[in-house]
């Protein structure tokens, strides 16, 4: 039974790596993402530049808790992103960390 679970898993976890656009991942090699050890890499761009298809099966494949508890961890996330997923789970901007934080320089796309 534990063989066929992580049997599953797996498959899982090919699945949604091939699902996902790899040009969000220009920095690393795509096809060698790890969906558990780079979630926070796999999150954070689908949500910054992903479609809301993407999306959805993020939150179907890693639960509404895990992607919030990700979210509410980065450094940084626009303005708009910041907006979408705050009204999307209905948590407050001050519970991102990217929100009460303030950058060190101004990003000066964003003047």
């Amino acid at each position: 039974m534990n063989n066929l679970y992580l049997y599953i898993q797996m498959k899982r976890q090919k699945d949604i790596i091939k699902s996902i656009n790899p040009t969000y991942f220009w920095d690393v090699n795509a096809q060698k993402l790890d969906a558990f050890k780079s979630k926070r890499l796999i999150i954070e761009r689908v949500f910054s530049l992903g479609q809301l298809k993407e999306v959805l099966l993020l939150i179907d494949f890693y639960g509404e808790q895990q992607i919030v508890d990700t979210l509410c961890q980065l450094n940084y996330l626009d303005k708009k992103t910041l907006n979408f997923v705050s009204k999307l789970f209905n948590v407050p901007k001050e519970k991102f960390k990217c929100y009460t934080k303030t950058p060190l320089t101004r990003q000066l796309w964003n003047s």
